[in-house]
């Protein structure tokens, strides 16, 4: 079991594959399922992302999760912090009053949506996904957490494409990832 955070992270670095050529030509997809196999490395990152809440002094009070992949550790850490979890989804896929906020894809729009009663005004939350590329999901999720008034304490990835330079879209709200690519 790995107990140093240089160790943690070396062991979640080795739990990534990447697929060349995948979803398309061109394309090198980075694919976090060996993560999710492996009870160490999952273990790894959720150390890792409890560690630079607590070191950076946060106050949470809830975790976001993005859909889809946001909701494998956004509940891990909520749970590991003791704070509630909420979800941001699809348009379309939650019950009841909500938010929305739409965003630009490559070839289209696409719009995400949180349950109206998920965050009170004036509560700290920190938004986590698996990956940040373009930044565009993560910052619609910034938006929808405006929206209701929500103080955001930063966001947090386990792999950033750096070339894609999603972290520009998301000034002012920090960014940690734990791995660059």
């Amino acid at each position: 079991m790995a107990t140093g955070s240089e160790e943690k992270l070396q062991l979640v670095q080795r739990h990534i594959r990447a697929f060349p050529d995948f979803p398309k030509k061109g394309i090198l997809f980075r694919d976090i399922c060996p993560i999710l196999k492996s009870p160490a490395a999952l273990t790894a990152v959720i150390d890792l992302f409890e560690e630079r809440v607590r070191s950076h002094g946060w106050q949470v009070d809830l975790i976001v999760g993005l859909d889809a992949r946001g909701f494998l550790f956004g509940p891990l850490l909520a749970q590991r912090l003791g704070v509630g979890f909420v979800l941001v989804r699809k348009k379309g896929k939650l019950p009841g009053t909500t938010l929305c906020v739409a965003y630009d894809l490559e070839y289209g729009t696409a719009e995400v949506e949180i349950q109206e009663d998920a965050v009170a005004p004036g509560q700290k939350v920190v938004i986590i996904d698996d990956l940040l590329a373009t930044g565009g999901t993560l910052h619609a999720a910034c938006e929808l957490m405006k929206k209701q008034r929500a103080e955001i304490q930063g966001c947090m990835v386990v792999i950033e494409l750096k070339d894609l330079k999603g972290v520009d879209r998301l000034k002012p709200h920090g960014v940690f990832s734990l791995l660059q690519y």
